[in-house]
């Protein structure tokens, strides 16, 4: 099972040079997967937990591409509706090719209504321009396909479209269950994390949260349910947190560290 980290893009304390060390202490402490998020308009609702500088995915990944060497690179998750599917069809299938390969197409259906206005989206139709977007990038794209989302609908859209589900940010008695409900292709989940120092006990404890011992069993139920990938996701929702990424940073070492010791 692969491990990969999604890495703030965005916010008070991102600049190029932590762009750059995000990827090299990812890369530098063997994890498999580094991936980033998506908006094109820094409006209101969305400003509130992903507000200014933000970096461009494609972009960026672009960059990050040239310096790293083994790390695969995506999107967790590109709101599709935003762009004319041709023009992502290019960016990835270029991203691809300049990353020897490495490039992974996470994708969702967006929440930002305002956003959605400010690019001229209509916000009631952005499921249905999903759906027919994936179904005209679905062979035009050399790189897997994540479909990200929780619903049912979004678990249906990743089973006709997609090559695998990637959903955001769950419980692991949630997950099983809808592991048992449908059949699914590839599981490729993301989850939090966030190391505590004594154990959480909350019956609605995300995967992720928890002692090193709590994450590290999560990691493995979640490789017992037949996950391909796991996307750890250290931020919470405060832009401020971007102006620690050493926290960030100190878990994953913690995890990574913890993950090569024989028990």
């Amino acid at each position: 099972m692969q491990l990969g980290v999604n890495v703030p893009n965005f916010g008070p304390g991102t600049d190029p040079g932590v762009l750059r060390e995000w990827a090299r202490i990812v890369e530098g402490l063997g994890f498999d997967l580094l991936m980033m998020s998506d908006h094109v308009a820094v409006t209101p609702d969305v400003a509130q937990q992903y507000p200014e500088p933000f970096y461009e995915p494609f972009t960026t990944l672009s960059w990050l591409a040239g310096v790293t060497t083994r790390l695969r690179l995506g999107t967790t998750v590109l709101v599709l509706p935003y762009r004319h599917p041709l023009l992502v069809a290019r960016m990835a299938t270029n991203l691809s090719q300049l990353s020897d390969g490495r490039f992974v197409l996470g994708v969702g259906v967006g929440w930002a209504r305002q956003e959605f206005e400010a690019l001229g989206v209509p916000f009631a139709e952005r499921g249905k321009l999903t759906d027919d977007h994936l179904a005209a990038l679905r062979d035009a794209v050399p790189a897997p396909i994540w479909v990200g989302g929780n619903s049912d609908v979004a678990i249906r859209r990743a089973v006709r479209f997609g090559d695998a589900w990637h959903p955001l940010r769950v419980t692991l008695p949630w997950l099983r269950a809808a592991v048992a409900k449908h059949a699914l292709p590839a599981l490729t989940p993301r989850i939090a994390l966030r190391l505590t120092s004594t154990p959480v006990d909350d019956p609605a404890r995300l995967a992720g949260v928890g002692t090193v011992e709590q994450v590290l069993d999560d990691l493995d139920q979640l490789r017992q349910l037949g996950a391909e990938a796991v996307v750890l996701d250290p931020y919470h929702g405060d832009p401020d947190e971007t102006r620690r990424p050493d926290t960030a940073w100190q878990a994953l070492t913690a995890l990574a560290t913890h993950r090569r010791t024989p028990s």
